[in-house]
């Protein structure tokens, strides 16, 4: 046939909006069609190489060709394979027409209806994922962006031609066009390149068909396997990662601290730039860089070299990838030009004024990617130096005795369509990100939502993972809204850095961490469009989940509350008047200090035995993990208020100063002396502040101070927080920032950090505190009753696990008064403070004590004590 379409009549009303796309093309023979397919109506897929088929006056014009459907149903695999679309109609493409396939994917295709007498009835666009997926499933095998020497390669199934710019210099300059050669069978297209061409830039000149244009455009883009980019990313760099201009000294031998099984492991949680942007003991030129970390005699290195040695094991890196909201180049960045510190401490005019230059200045959290592999330019000393550099900080740390984790957010892009930052869709229109039913793009991660459930944007995930544990010898990665991905996908993350060994791949990848952001929500919610990676769905994995259930009970309310002073067990509730929730709260914390472990059997509030998924929260069950490495513990993190200001908003405004210290102490051992991985906010434990704010993604230096200096002070009191994010709260925030008492000094910061180190050191001196099975804590974990509201007993059977010790026990006192709690089975027993306890620096916390005539423990109020039963 020739494919070519005959006049028909003109339709009145037609159902025809060629920018949307509700129709979806899920593998070479079917095409699902939103709606009830009619037996007596006509459907094909109208195909223009030109890509300008319009509707006009009823009807379709332009070059059009056609791909004849006919009437079917989905199968129960497709059904399942694509579960949202399980309530759609089927249209299956004429096997007549099966060999126009691949070509009408290469221009504008267009799904119609027409009625019995050829009147037109429907023309929608149509989504290709899926076809694109089953017609290119070889592309999964070959290799992609610089190839080795000077080759290059990307897939770009549905574009009529690529070829290859190549550039002298990052900006400007001679450009020459190379021609590039395609794979009928995968959709590759690649070129040899001479050696020469090594350290050249380049882009790709993709021409294709755009919906976002609504034509065939011709797209100069960066290439999306990038390993190097230009400063301002707009040109991609041909690199060698195994170049050992690129490498620093002793980088192929790098000794890495020991590696620690996932349950046992402690993370704090940093920005690269908050690490230094204040630290006036880093020269001022490597401030905010990576070049800080190798400053071994800095404030702030000489702190992580601390916390180490206190037991610290792992250091995780806001992102660090390309990402598009900082300039590269210092000189083109604006600072705030106000005395911020002159100002007082209630005022909002530092918001204001960090506001003026945020789009421009040199902080943003960095959650909006470009290039996936690449370094971020921005916290390099030269952007053309960033390999190396990163490079560097890794070692650096790994030598201060930290492992490094990398935040990645593989969920999302900066941008989608024909936006000059948008680097995957320009490449392959409609493949790379989710789309809605209509065909529009769906952003409920905040940013245009990648779709990892097509193949070769979870091979994206995967191969992008793998270079960054080869090449730059990353031990751990945490996921940015994993829910949002496949657990299919994170699962082959974790298989394909299993493979890597140390003979041939200089890291061994399984000792490599796991965990991530396994929130519920979106248009992927319920596992509607593929088994998600959630809190439930990775039980059993070994790839952590943030438990946002300890959390909540220790901060109390949650982070969207209106009313930011809802209090929990770390922040007063004990000492309130009783509304139902503390007990409710106890048996959370209870269950986070045993792993958030589904199975594991406590007596709750109700006096009864309950299973942690029987523990209700918000409606779902509170115990959700399999084994000790499926939770990752956390009472505060990068989002929502530090965990000093959530104090600051629900604690009495009369607390002093020292039962914040506690309480902070105290929330904090939650955390810490729990099963499961521990996870802090990088300055936690000095009292850090952002002034307030709830969301500082972009609020500037300022706000996210981080001050090594205890006499710095903590941020508090630094100005009213950004209005863009926390104006409703102000009212509750202004005579908090006004009171001077709510300003720590020097003793308060060097107390809370003196307390933290203890619990680290505490939580280090026994396998006790890491059993590494949901049957070993079942076994040995257990909660006697303490008597008092507010307190919390957990007993740990050490016996085998510890030397010291047949029992551990630990004694959460959130009261305000001094706890008094009678444990029978201490009775004429070998019971004392831990010696880490005995011996701290805090008198009050000396105060804790057994007496084994009575079998009672005995802690000071708003104080952890942690006693050790010998044998």
């Amino acid at each position: 046939m020739d494919g070519h379409l005959l006049p028909q009549p003109a339709a009145t009303g037609a159902d025809a909006d060629l920018s949307k796309a509700t129709a979806q093309w899920i593998d070479r023979d079917t095409v699902a069609w939103r709606g009830t397919v009619a037996e007596a109506n006509h459907y094909a897929l109208a195909c223009s190489p030109e890509g300008d088929i319009a509707y006009e006056k009823g009807d379709l014009t332009g070059d059009v060709h056609l791909i004849r459907l006919t009437p079917g149903t989905l199968s129960d695999a497709q059904k399942a394979a694509w579960p949202h679309l399980a309530a759609y109609g089927a249209l299956k493409v004429d096997p007549r027409d099966a060999g126009l396939v691949r070509d009408a994917l290469r221009g504008q295709v267009v799904a119609i209806e027409r009625g019995p007498s050829g009147a037109l009835l429907t023309a929608t666009g149509v989504q290709i994922p899926g076809v694109l997926d089953d017609l290119y499933a070889g592309a999964a095998r070959v290799p992609l962006g610089p190839t080795g020497r000077g080759g290059l390669a990307v897939w770009a199934p549905t574009a009529r031609k690529v070829e290859l710019a190549l550039y002298d210099g990052p900006e400007g300059g001679r450009r020459t066009v190379h021609k590039m050669r395609r794979d009928d069978a995968t959709g590759v297209w690649s070129i040899d390149g001479p050696a020469a061409w090594k350290g050249r830039y380049y882009t790709y000149l993709v021409t294709v068909y755009a919906p976002a244009a609504g034509k065939i455009v011709t797209n100069e883009v960066t290439d999306p396997y990038s390993l190097s980019v230009s400063a301002g990313s707009g040109r991609s760099r041909i690199v060698d990662l195994d170049d050992p201009s690129l490498r620093p000294e002793g980088w192929t031998g790098l000794k890495k601290p020991p590696a620690v099984r996932q349950d046992r492991a402690s993370i704090y949680e940093l920005h690269v730039r908050d690490f230094s942007a204040s630290d006036t003991t880093v020269p001022e030129a490597e401030r905010g860089t990576y070049k800080a970390f190798t400053r071994t005699g800095s404030a702030g290195m000489t702190e992580l070299r601390s916390l180490a040695e206190d037991g610290l094991t792992h250091l995780h890196l806001l992102p660090v990838f390309d990402f598009a909201t900082v300039p590269d180049r210092k000189a083109d960045r604006t600072e705030p030009a106000c005395d911020l510190a002159a100002l007082p401490p209630d005022s909002d005019r530092q918001q204001a004024c960090v506001a003026e230059t945020a789009a421009n200045d040199s902080f943003n959290w960095g959650y909006d990617p470009l290039h996936y592999t690449v370094p971020e330019g921005s916290y390099a000393t030269d952007p053309d130096k960033r390999i190396k550099e990163f490079r560097e900080m890794v070692a650096a740390l790994n030598g201060a005795g930290l492992r490094v984790v990398m935040d990645v957010v593989y969920n999302h892009t900066h941008a989608a369509g024909q936006d000059p930052a948008s680097v995957l869709d320009r490449v392959v229109p409609g493949y790379y990100h989710r789309l809605m039913d209509d065909g529009t793009v769906a952003a409920s991660t905040c940013c245009a939502n990648t779709a990892p459930e097509h193949a070769m944007m979870g091979r994206l995930v995967v191969d992008s993972i793998v270079t960054w544990a080869r090449a730059y010898k990353v031990d751990g990665f945490r996921f940015d809204l994993m829910g949002h991905h496949p657990k299919a996908n994170i699962l082959a993350v974790r298989k394909a850095l299993d493979a890597l060994t140390p003979a041939e791949d200089g890291v061994d990848g399984t000792s490599i961490i796991l965990y991530g952001e396994g929130w519920n929500f979106g248009e992927v919610a319920g596992n509607a469009r593929f088994e998600q990676a959630t809190q439930a769905t990775m039980a059993g994995t070994g790839i952590g989940t943030f438990s946002d259930r300890l959390r909540d009970a220790v901060r109390g309310g949650t982070p969207f509350d209106a009313d930011p002073g809802v209090q929990g067990l770390g922040s007063g509730l004990a000492d309130s008047a009783p509304d139902g929730r503390l007990a409710h709260y106890e048996d959370l914390v209870k269950l986070g200090l045993a792993g958030n472990l589904r199975d594991f059997t406590f007596t709750g509030s109700s006096g009864t035995p309950v299973k942690g998924a029987e523990v209700d929260y918000n409606g779902s069950p509170a115990g959700y993990a399999a084994e000790p490495g499926d939770t990752v513990t956390y009472v505060d993190a990068h989002d929502n208020e530090t965990l000093f200001d959530a104090l600051a908003y629900k604690l009495p405004k009369d607390t002093p100063m020292a039962d914040r210290v506690r309480m902070q102490t105290l929330s904090l051992a939650t955390v810490l002396l729990g099963q499961g991985t521990a996870f802090v906010h990088a300055g936690s434990e000095r009292l850090r502040s952002k002034s307030l704010d709830r969301n500082s993604y972009d609020s500037g230096d300022w706000f996210n101070r981080l001050l090594w200096d205890c006499g710095q002070g903590n941020g508090f009191g630094g100005g009213l927080p950004p209005a863009r994010d926390n104006e409703a709260r102000w009212p509750y925030a202004r005579p908090l920032l006004a009171d001077p008492a709510l300003k720590p000094d020097r003793a308060a910061i060097g107390a809370a950090r003196a307390r933290f180190g203890e619990l680290l050191r505490i939580r280090y001196s026994s396998l006790a505190f890491s059993l590494g099975s949901a049957a070993e804590i079942g076994r040995r974990v257990s909660f006697p009753p303490s008597g008092t509201p507010g307190v919390i007993v957990m007993r740990i059977d050490a016996a085998g696990a510890d030397p010291a010790s047949t029992a551990i026990y630990v004694v959460f006192n959130a009261t305000g008064r001094t706890a008094v709690s009678a444990v029978p089975a201490l009775k004429g027993a070998r019971v004392a403070p831990h010696p880490v306890q005995a011996a701290s620096a805090d008198p009050v916390a000396r105060q804790a004590s057994a007496d084994p005539a009575t079998g009672t423990l005995t802690v000071p109020a708003r104080t952890v004590g942690v006693f050790l039963e010998a044998s």
